[in-house]
């Protein structure tokens, strides 16, 4: 399936696909809103060496229920605009069920 405009996330068989806008250094780990194509997601690590990405396929690991080694990510690890794919999630949260029952 492909995604639709605007949207952030789709599927591709049991596959998620999801577009970020990761934001490196912050406050706290959070799933944050949806901006434009892209969902952003903060992370506390900072962006050196690809750390912050490291971080955030673990701590999205967790929101998903998956293994860090079930994320891949597909381009961005050295960027803020990154896409993942997450091998059949156990769980998805809100703001990502949300998305995909439009």
């Amino acid at each position: 399936m492909k995604p639709q405009s605007g949207t952030f996330c789709f599927w591709d068989k049991e596959t998620l696909v999801l577009n970020v806008l990761g934001r490196p250094s912050d406050n706290r780990d959070a799933i944050g809103k949806a901006k434009g194509s892209q969902l952003k997601i903060s992370v506390t690590a900072a962006p050196v060496a690809g750390r912050a990405t490291d971080h955030m396929v673990r701590f999205l690991a967790r929101e998903f229920g998956v293994t860090p080694k079930e994320i891949e990510v597909v381009f961005g690890r050295f960027n803020v605009n990154k896409q993942l794919r997450i091998k059949s999630p156990k769980q998805l949260p809100s703001v990502i069920s949300k998305a995909l029952s439009r």
